[in-house]
């Protein structure tokens, strides 16, 4: 049977059947109900042969920061294939069809995080973001002197009771962070499930601590505890709007009684914790691949963000996928703003469409790629001109997976 591919029309449960074969079973019932609730369901792409489901892509329908402003993005999500239809072109078709149909969707952009990721350079997308995952001990959580964290109060509070005030807080700071997205109510609930906050057995219940300033909501951060043989603190996020708030939470979750370390799995790798620990070894910092982001529209995504410095540059773009990106565009803009077109001039630079998601959020330097040969420079000093238009002063980071 011919192997057909288009809108998803059915249910959650039918879906949810491919999904736990696809992924060899990794949720329980009340993560897949999670899952559910954030589902969009008209925008389900699904392969079927003979009337059975056998694969699955599914978007989320995201507004991401990017340098200067916010850009409309689909979130992949809940990739699979049966075992059993693997390497015969499906997931090949599954990533046409959905990158066509956001294309047709006016998205610019297309994001996801990766389970494998050497599978998803293929189809365009290129890693533009990471974070750090540390393990401080208890005796290393020194931390440098910070002005004002003394005049800053941590308190606990009931994470749904606050859930509303900490999101609106999250959403503010999520603006000038290129790589995170707003979180609606959706998301806000989805991100405080117990399902989906830890797979820790055994481990506390979801808490929150906020940090006020003259009764003003400046920080707040979600964790869990385990007590075990070596128990911990499981540090799920820290927002705060400046340094002495940011300090105040983690000198807290630093300090835990009866336990031995905190740990966080997803910590921006610019965030000032590294930075003020006395120790430098202590978090035993380990770098982890984030946010992979693939251009579906080179002219829109490029004009949709704003440049660290005045840039007027031709661009020849590879793109073996996506034919209609494929050509040279001319960019040009700064700090304002930016437009870009087709072009037919001669190109400055020329690079495959996965460097130039890669290097779309600001993270790594488009001269980095250059140096490892992935840039070809036409026009001496474009190269270095371009890498630090693209430049930006904070680092990608996603906070939240999907």
């Amino acid at each position: 049977m011919a192997i057909e591919i288009g809108k998803y029309t059915g249910g959650w449960e039918e879906l949810l059947e491919l999904l736990d074969v696809a992924f060899s079973a990794p949720w329980s019932d009340e993560q897949y109900e999670s899952e559910r609730a954030v589902w969009e369901q008209p925008r389900s792409i699904v392969a079927s042969e003979d009337g059975q489901l056998v694969g699955h892509t599914g978007t989320f329908s995201h507004r991401m920061s990017v340098p200067g402003g916010q850009v409309s993005t689909a979130g992949v999500t809940m990739v699979g294939v049966r075992p059993t239809h693997r390497r015969r072109g499906i997931l090949r078709d599954l990533m046409r069809a959905q990158l066509t149909d956001v294309h047709e969707a006016g998205e610019p952009l297309a994001a996801l995080t990766a389970s494998e990721p050497v599978i998803y350079p293929r189809f365009g997308y290129g890693l533009a973001s990471d974070h750090q995952q540390i393990v401080v001990p208890k005796a290393s959580r020194e931390l440098r002197p910070v002005d004002g964290v003394d005049d800053v109060r941590v308190r606990y509070v009931d994470v749904r009771e606050s859930l509303p005030r900490c999101a609106e807080l999250r959403n503010r700071l999520a603006l000038e962070r290129p790589g995170m997205f707003q979180h609606d109510e959706r998301w806000q609930q989805y991100t405080t499930s117990p399902t989906v906050v830890s797979n820790l057995a055994s481990a506390s219940k979801l808490r929150c601590v906020v940090a006020e300033r003259d009764g003003e909501l400046v920080g707040f951060a979600y964790y869990r505890t385990k007590r075990a043989e070596k128990g911990y603190v499981d540090v799920q996020r820290v927002h705060a709007v400046d340094i002495a708030a940011h300090a105040a939470l983690w000198r807290y979750l630093l300090e835990p009684d009866l336990l031995s370390e905190t740990r966080c799995g997803m910590l921006a790798s610019d965030d000032p914790l590294l930075d003020l620990l006395l120790d430098p070894r202590a978090p035993g910092a380990i770098t982890r691949d984030g946010l992979w982001v693939r251009l579906v529209d080179v002219a829109r995504a490029l004009a949709g963000r704003t440049y660290a410095r005045d840039v007027d540059v031709v661009v020849q773009i590879v793109d073996d996928f996506l034919p209609w990106n494929a050509g040279r565009w001319h960019l040009s803009g700064g700090t304002d703003g930016a437009s870009c077109e087709s072009t037919s001039r001669d190109a400055d630079l020329t690079l495959d469409v996965r460097d130039l998601g890669a290097v779309y959020l600001g993270r790594p330097s488009l001269a980095r790629l250059g140096r490892a040969g992935l840039v070809t420079e036409h026009t001496p000093g474009a190269l270095t001109a371009t890498s630090e238009a693209f430049s930006t002063s904070r680092l990608p980071f996603l906070d939240t997976g999907f």
